[in-house]
C-alpha cells in the first residue's frame, strides 16, 4: 500500500490547485509537478492532498481559521491522516506548527533539495521541508527528495544524500542558546529542560551559551525575505496571470486595485517594507548591509558549531497561538521569528522534535535527526 503524503499549496502538483493561500491564484492550476513530489511518487507515495498555508506561507503557523492557531499540515500528521507532509519553510512557519502540533519537522541544509515546483518568495532561504511523526520517516522521506536538479539553480551537486538517524550521540555536545530559552514561556522552557534531560541521559552533554546576535539575525533575515519576496510579488499586477480586478478604467487602476483586493495586510505589509530597502535612498544601508550581516551570522553559528554539534532552542515563544487582529499581522510574525530566523538566514538545517527545535552546522541533518530519534517517547 502506498504511502500518503499531503503536500502544501506552496508546491505545485499537475492538475491541482495551487493558491498559496492567496486571492491572487484562487483558479491557478499548473500543468506540472514540483521535482520533489515527482520523486515521491516514483518512489511508490501517494499525493493524498494539498494542505493550506498562510497567504504565500508568510505567516505564523498556516493559520486560516479563528480560535486557536494551528498548521494545517502539521495537523494532518499529528492526526494519521497522511504518512508525512512536504512543506516550504520560508520564514520559520513549518517550524512553528510542528512545535505546536508536537510532529517533527525537518528543514534541510539549503540547496539540497530541489526548489523547482515552488511558489517562491524569497529564494535565498527558502527550503521544501518535511513533517512526520518520528525523526526515522522524517529521515525516509527526505532521502527520497534530496539531490541535485538542473532545474534548480540552486541545487546543489550532489546526486543523492544519506540521512542516518541511529548515530552514536553518547559523547556529543549540545549547546542550548540562552538568549532565545530566556524569552520562551514557562511551558516552553520546561519542553526544553525535558528535552535536555533526555539527551544527558544518552550521555549527551547539554550546556547554555551566549546567542546575542539573535536579534541582529531576525532583522537581517526579515529585510532580506521581504526584499525578496517584495521583488517575486511583482509579477502578480493583473496583466499574465493571476486574479485581475473587475474595477478599473486604466493600467494604474488594474495594477493597484488588483494587487489591493487580491493581497491580504501581512503581504501587503511584507511588499511595502521589502519595497522601502531596495529603495534608492535604503539599498545600501538596508538590502546590502543584511547581505553583509548574514555571513557575520554564519561565522558566529559556526563558532559554536566548533565546539558543539547542535545548538537546542525553542521553535516559538510559546505553546499556542491565539487569533489575532490581522494589523497586527506583521509585528507578531516578526516577533516569533526570532526563533527560526538563525537558521532560515544562514540556510542551515534544523530540526522540531518534542516541540523544540535542534539547529546544526551544513549538512549535519543525521545528527539532529538522531538527537531526535534518541529522544522520541520520553
Amino acid at each position: 500500500m502506498s504511502k500518503r503524503i499531503a503536500i502544501d499549496d506552496t508546491i505545485l502538483v499537475a492538475g491541482m490547485p495551487a493558491t498559496a493561500g492567496s486571492k491572487m491564484l484562487e483558479n491557478f492550476t499548473p500543468l506540472f509537478t514540483a521535482e520533489a513530489v515527482e520523486r515521491l511518487t516514483a518512489n511508490g507515495y501517494a499525493v493524498a492532498e494539498k494542505t493550506a498555508v498562510g497567504e504565500f506561507g508568510l505567516d505564523l503557523v498556516g493559520e486560516s481559521t479563528t480560535g486557536k492557531l494551528l498548521g494545517d499540515a502539521a495537523e494532518k500528521v499529528a492526526a494519521g491522516t497522511v504518512d508525512a507532509a512536504l512543506a516550504v519553510d520560508l520564514n520559520g512557519s513549518p517550524r512553528r506548527a510542528a512545535a505546536l502540533s508536537d510532529v517533527t519537522f525537518v528543514k534541510p541544509t539549503y540547496g539540497t533539495v530541489s526548489r523547482y515546483g515552488v511558489i517562491s518568495c524569497a529564494a535565498s532561504g527558502e527550503q521544501i521541508g518535511v513533517y512526520a511523526k518520528t525523526a526515522d520517516s522524517c529521515a525516509e522521506v527526505l532521502a527520497k527528495i534530496a539531490g541535485h536538479d538542473a532545474k534548480d539553480g540552486t541545487s546543489l551537486r550532489n546526486d543523492s544524500y544519506d540521512y542516518d538517524t541511529a548515530l552514536d550521540v553518547q559523547g556529543t555536545k549540545v549547546a542550548i542558546a540562552k538568549d532565545l530559552y530566556d524569552r520562551a514561556d514557562a511551558e516552553t522552557k520546561a519542553k526544553i529542560d525535558k528535552f535536555a534531560e533526555a539527551l544527558r541521559a544518552k550521555g549527551v552533554t547539554v550546556e547554555e551559551v551566549a546567542f546575542d546576535f539573535a536579534d541582529i539575525a531576525n532583522t537581517a533575515w526579515q529585510i532580506l525575505m521581504c526584499a525578496e519576496t517584495c521583488n517575486n510579488l511583482s509579477r502578480y499586477d493583473g496583466v499574465k496571470f493571476g486574479y485581475r480586478t473587475p474595477n478599473y478604467s486604466n493600467i494604474d487602476e488594474l495594477y493597484v486595485n488588483t494587487r489591493t483586493e487580491a493581497f491580504n495586510f501581512l503581504t501587503k505589509s511584507v511588499i511595502i517594507y521589502g519595497s522601502e530597502a531596495l529603495s534608492k535612498g535604503r539599498y545600501t544601508e538596508c538590502y546590502d548591509k543584511s547581505l553583509r550581516i548574514r555571513r557575520v551570522i554564519v561565522e558566529r553559528m559556526k563558532a559554536i558549531f566548533a565546539s558543539y554539534d547542535a545548538i537546542l532552542a525553542p521553535a516559538c515563544k510559546s505553546t499556542s497561538y491565539q487569533a489575532y487582529d490581522c494589523k497586527e499581522a506583521f509585528m507578531k510574525v516578526f516577533a516569533e521569528s526570532v526563533f527560526t530566523a538563525p537558521a532560515s538566514i544562514t540556510g542551515m538545517p534544523a530540526v522540531v522534535s518534542g516541540g523544540v527545535q535542534l539547529m546544526g552546522n551544513y549538512f549535519d541533518e543525521s545528527m539532529l535527526l538522531s538527537l531526535a530519534k534518541v529522544t522520541e517517547g520520553v
